[in-house]
């Protein structure tokens, strides 16, 4: 009908403009990315923290960012752009497209919440939920393989190589490394940290909305405080995940005296958790150096042994 093609169209709009905005901020998710990675080119200063206290402060996510442009220049800043574009466009097109051949296609909601009993709103919660869980396991098994390729160009910056240049070149080059494998390295915390925070968070807010909240506008603003804050409870994941896709890929920023060559990826929560430095990476004004001794004493529980990927 004439409403599902101009609903389609405003989400393929909103779906570009989203494209375009996080192409302009690439510089930022790069520095983020070799500060997951651990690599500080400029030493920290004394300065204070966000609540005042004295500490040696590294340089913003900012002036990062101007350090990779003083060294690479502007289009530097945009190293690992083009297979992270790609990766987005497949796995929006292909997720969505195994969620309606799975029969998950979004059913016109023309009523109101508060017009649906208990039982229509939990089968309303449980279809979202269940489409939710496939679109992003699904789109992040196929973004993936763009996904390693776009860190490992990143993560070039750190010793200098010139190993992944075009995407094509890059996937001969993470097949002849790691073999098929390769192309999904680091995948599994990732899993993991999307899938709790979807879980946790939509339940979350189903329970709240549906006992306390009924206003519309305070759901929206709570289910986005919600993913906030569980995505900052599991953000280790996220650096646990960055620094697996590069560990052991023969580039300088993943083997010794760098990154230890991890076993798994829990070998590598381990390691981090050991040094304090699971979240790398969070903070992006006020990156203070910290105490390790007490971090690591009481943030994390090791995690037990298990396989690579």
């Amino acid at each position: 009908s004439e409403a599902e093609h101009q609903n389609d169209v405003n989400e393929w709009i909103r779906f570009g403009l989203r494209l375009g905005v996080s192409a302009a901020l690439h510089p930022f998710e790069y520095s983020k990315v070799l500060i997951q990675l651990g690599y500080e080119p400029q030493p920290p200063r004394p300065g204070r923290t966000l609540f005042g206290t004295r500490a040696l402060i590294y340089p913003n996510i900012f002036q990062y960012a101007g350090y990779i442009r003083r060294i690479d220049g502007l289009s530097g800043c945009y190293r690992g752009l083009t297979p992270k574009l790609i990766g987005n466009i497949c796995g929006v097109f292909f997720s969505e497209k195994i969620a309606v051949k799975l029969g998950m296609e979004l059913e016109d909601e023309s009523r109101d919440e508060p017009d649906l009993t208990d039982e229509e709103l939990y089968e309303k919660f449980q279809k979202h939920l269940k489409r939710d869980m496939v679109i992003h396991i699904s789109g992040i098994i196929i973004t993936q393989p763009f996904h390693v390729i776009s860190l490992r160009m990143m993560a070039q910056f750190i010793g200098r190589e010139d190993t992944y240049k075009s995407v094509l070149g890059s996937i001969a080059e993470v097949y002849r490394n790691d073999g098929i494998f390769g192309f999904f390295a680091g995948i599994i915390p990732k899993l993991i940290c999307d899938l709790a925070c979807l879980i946790l968070s939509s339940t979350t807010v189903y329970l709240v909305n549906k006992h306390f909240i009924n206003d519309k506008e305070n759901r929206k603003y709570f289910a986005s405080f919600t993913q906030f804050a569980y995505s900052s409870i599991l953000y280790p994941l996220q650096v646990v995940s960055t620094c697996m896709t590069v560990s052991g890929s023969g580039l300088s920023a993943g083997k010794p005296p760098h990154m230890p060559v991890y076993n798994n990826w829990v070998d590598c929560w381990n390691d981090l958790q050991a040094r304090g430095e699971l979240k790398r990476g969070s903070s992006l004004f006020w990156r203070s150096t910290k105490s390790k001794s007490a971090f690591n004493r009481h943030m994390f529980a090791p995690m037990p042994a298990i396989s690579r990927y």
